[in-house]
């Protein structure tokens, strides 16, 4: 069987643990090393690593890390029961919302990006 974990670069623990905290419910389980921190939600945890701007993540790319907007091919969906408080506490968090579907028929979502440029959504869990 395979687990897969999700890690996050953040520029500031303390920012990223506060907006992920905030958006989410998600709440700090364990500091296992300095600049990484464990975060849980229900069933869900990730990791945040604090990585600063204009680092390398990896010593074979031209590559820096930057925090403005960005995108990748990966991102993290997040399934809600009530969009609207879900899509406020995001933006009142410090997220983007970047475009927003509003389907209450099949469930509505929005894409947005957290404050330091990565994508995630949000998608309305119908009942």
């Amino acid at each position: 069987m395979v687990k897969v974990s999700v890690s996050i670069d953040v520029p500031s623990l303390e920012k990223g643990v506060g907006f992920y905290s905030a958006a989410f419910g998600f709440s700090k389980v364990a500091e296992p090393y300095p600049g990484v921190t464990v975060l849980s939600a229900g069933d869900m945890s990730i990791s945040l690593l604090e990585k600063p701007p204009g680092s390398k993540p990896s010593p074979n790319t031209e590559d820096t890390r930057g925090y403005e907007r960005h995108w990748t091919p990966v991102h993290l969906d997040f399934h809600v029961e009530n969009f609207g408080e879900a899509v406020d506490r995001a933006v009142a968090a410090g997220a983007v919302v970047e475009q927003r579907f509003n389907n209450p028929k099949h469930g509505s979502a929005a894409f947005c990006s957290d404050p330091f440029g990565h994508g995630f959504c949000l998608i309305e869990r119908v009942r």
